[in-house]
């Protein structure tokens, strides 16, 4: 092998030795589910590619006989891997079936290799890794179209690896393929050795930010990320207090959630912590930055806004909130960290928002209580949003066609 092609493999190894060790220490925090994902990708990948490199002590026939297994192995492994990091292993049926269905493809293209040449079985094992691995893409990018953000990591990650799996049965295939082969085969293998790492990060951070969500609850906000719920109160009253006497307007929102104790009550504090933890990362995606984000008590959220000026933006938030924070969930209903993402009981929010439109002449209390009363108001309502009817004087329903919000 060429100084440059060694050059491109031993890199290729040094970032399969590092995701391992990543790995290892997921395992030490007990999250062993995201560290045996990362390491079975380092370490599957790094033998795959030692194999097909020729680091096995066998020649010839024998060598392209093992290889052909070998291959298949390391796809439907890969597959199974990739499938699980996209929640679809989830259900005990689901997993039976694609443990089936690879397990059938397998011997469907091993027993037919065995009918052939081992050099033809040997391409004919590398061709049925390579479209599994198409399958796995297109599986991933109907995921990905869903709005699945993690399912976006994994498209990128199979769109290296299907060039990595070319090269490398093409080195196994012909040992005097040349440097180019062989350096684009190893930097598209640390490409999706990087992409998955990043992707499995992103799913260790997820859960180490839910464990710290279910072990403290209430006292570890989950929008401001503080551990007190002051820090909501401190938001309301710079937002209201100004030094000059000019009243600005000020738009209020909040949002309380009716089945929270409810779902305390049938399935643990643990659930209901999950419930706020997944309501509240909905918030931060879908609100616009300029407006303030807080806890209101223990079953709801507050938001606040000096960007009035159109009124009716208001309530176009407050039905994306209502469709955002109302699309089911599924719950885990345990504290072990290692069971934390596994499925557990479905729920959908059922939420009330009131929307209020006042000044910063008003108190700050008075306006965030009018504002909480509306919310649990609009539990009655089909909306499930309420505005201040300044014409009544009292909290009425949003009209289903979007209509300006009324000044309190």
């Amino acid at each position: 092998m060429d100084p440059v092609s060694a050059g491109c493999w031993g890199a290729f190894f040094g970032t399969a030795a590092l995701m391992a060790g990543i790995a290892l220490v997921a395992w030490v925090r007990l999250h062993r589910r995201v560290a045996l994902t990362a390491g079975l990708s380092a370490l599957v990948s790094a033998l795959f590619a030692a194999a097909y490199l020729g680091a096995m002590p066998l020649a010839g026939a024998a060598e392209a006989r093992v290889l052909a297994h070998l291959g298949m192995a390391v796809a439907s492994t890969l597959a199974l891997m990739l499938l699980a990091l996209l929640g679809l292993l989830r259900q005990q049926g689901a997993a039976r079936r694609a443990v089936a269905t690879l397990a059938i493809v397998d011997v469907l293209v091993l027993g037919t290799g065995w009918a052939m040449p081992a050099e033809r079985a040997l391409f004919l094992s590398v061709a049925a890794a390579f479209l599994m691995a198409c399958c796995m893409l297109a599986i991933a990018m109907r995921r990905a179209r869903r709005g699945d953000r993690l399912a976006w990591s994994t498209v990128a990650a199979m769109a290296f690896l299907l060039p990595a799996l070319g090269g490398l049965g093409w080195i196994a295939l012909d040992r005097d393929a040349g440097w180019a082969v062989h350096a684009v085969s190893a930097l598209a293998g640390m490409a999706y050795l990087s992409v998955m790492a990043a992707a499995l990060w992103a799913r260790y951070s997820y859960l180490l930010e839910l464990s710290e969500v279910m072990a403290h609850g209430p006292s570890y906000d989950p929008v401001t990320r503080m551990r007190s719920h002051n820090e909501t109160g401190q938001m309301v009253g710079d937002l209201f207090f100004q030094r000059d006497a000019e009243a600005r307007p000020v738009g209020v929102l909040a949002v309380c959630i009716a089945n929270l104790y409810a779902l305390e009550n049938l399935h643990g504090r643990a659930a209901f912590n999950h419930a706020l933890f997944i309501c509240a990362g909905r918030l931060r995606r879908c609100v616009p930055q300029t407006i303030e984000m807080g806890r209101l008590g223990e079953d709801g959220f507050l938001l606040l806004t000096r960007s009035m000026e159109d009124l009716r933006a208001l309530e176009r938030l407050a039905r994306q909130l209502r469709d955002r924070l109302s699309r089911p969930v599924s719950l885990s209903i345990s504290r072990e960290p290692g069971l934390i993402d596994a499925r557990g009981t479905s729920w959908a929010a059922d939420v009330g928002i009131g929307v209020l439109s006042t000044s910063t002449k008003v108190r700050p209390a008075q306006a965030v209580a009018t504002a909480r009363a509306m919310a649990r108001t609009a539990w009655s309502y089909g909306t499930r949003i309420a505005v201040f009817d300044p014409q009544a004087g009292q909290i009425a329903e949003m009209s289903v066609h979007p209509a300006a919000v009324a000044a309190a």
